[in-house]
């Protein structure tokens, strides 16, 4: 055993400095301006808005804060302040190990930049990140957790590693039946993911935008289809382009549990509400999963040494209770 027995080497990662974005609202088509600052160690991610009164505008990046919502993943607070569109901009910073942040914001919505996680998963990698002074923390699942919403359905189930698989179905030619499934180690996210574009459809966009909806959308932010056909000039990033975007719809809303889920995600036709009804499954479900820190999971699988001690589980009982 090396000198490093008892000493945990996974470690909470930050941003390095802030990173400032400036973009259009998807839905409410307002200029808008964030800024992601460093956050401090076991604080996970918050967002503030800036725009309304004092002590008001902070909102945790939670599962017990989500608002039902179909277009996207609204968050809220106990003074009824939302931010709308989170799922981008969370799926980016899991994707790139960042664990603690606080998203400031000049408005209701976070910029859709070009539609998928590309532009803040860019920024954050030209920044860098930097370890914290505390261990990553996860929950492991453990036992199959299942929730269902007319034919679409999702399951999440014990792995080693964090897994997600999408199979999609839709009647337009353009896109079909796909299946991914993405393995969110090493570099997949920013490789097969991050690049992907969210869609919508051409016989939808007069009935949303008459309800108040993506009355930002355009070419430039979203891919449209059309009947059988792409309407965007350029084609699409990947063949597939729609079920990657799946992916990472979900992994931005399975972040909404505070810290990563190490486990395997299968989703049948998934949208934002069946996502987060996963996650609020996972803490109405306590006997399922364990929470720990990753390098205590890395011991145990044989990853790595045996650690000193095991984390506090008063920790998974602030989780239950909303205040991890």
């Amino acid at each position: 055993m090396s000198n490093n027995a008892g000493k945990h080497n996974v470690m909470q990662k930050t941003l390095r400095q802030a990173i400032t974005y400036v973009g259009v609202g998807l839905h409410s088509g307002r200029k808008l301006s964030m800024t992601v600052r460093p956050g401090e160690a076991d604080s996970g991610v918050y967002f503030l808005r800036k725009d309304v009164a004092a002590g008001e505008g902070l909102i945790a990046a939670r599962w017990y804060n989500v608002v039902p919502s179909e277009l996207s993943t609204v968050i809220r607070n106990e003074h009824g302040v939302t931010v709308a569109t989170v799922e981008h901009l969370l799926a980016a910073l899991r994707g790139c190990g960042v664990d603690n942040a606080v998203v400031e914001l000049d408005g209701p919505e976070v910029p859709i930049m070009d539609g998928s996680s590309e532009p803040f998963v860019s920024m954050i990698e030209r920044v860098g990140t930097v370890s914290q002074d505390a261990p990553r923390k996860a929950i492991w699942i453990q036992k199959p957790l299942a929730v269902r919403d007319g034919d679409k359905f999702a399951i999440l189930m014990p792995d080693t590693i964090s897994r997600i698989t999408v199979a999609i179905e839709f009647d337009h030619q353009a896109i079909g039946a796909q299946t991914m499934s993405v393995a969110l180690v090493n570099e997949a996210f920013r490789r097969d993911v991050a690049r992907a574009r969210t869609f919508g459809f051409a016989e939808q966009v007069e009935n949303l935008k008459s309800q108040g909806l993506i009355l930002g959308g355009s070419l430039r932010n979203a891919v449209l289809v059309d009947g059988d056909r792409i309407v965007n000039e350029e084609g699409l990033r990947y063949d597939n382009e729609f079920v990657r975007h799946k992916v990472l719809d979900c992994l931005g809303d399975l972040s909404l549990a505070g810290v990563q889920i190490i486990g395997h995600l299968y989703a049948y036709k998934p949208g934002h509400q069946l996502n987060t009804a996963v996650v609020k499954e996972v803490f109405e479900q306590r006997d399922a999963w364990s929470y720990l820190a990753v390098d205590e999971l890395d011991m145990l699988l044989g990853r790595g040494e045996i650690p000193a001690a095991p984390s506090d589980s008063s920790e998974a009982n602030d989780l239950l209770a909303g205040k991890g």
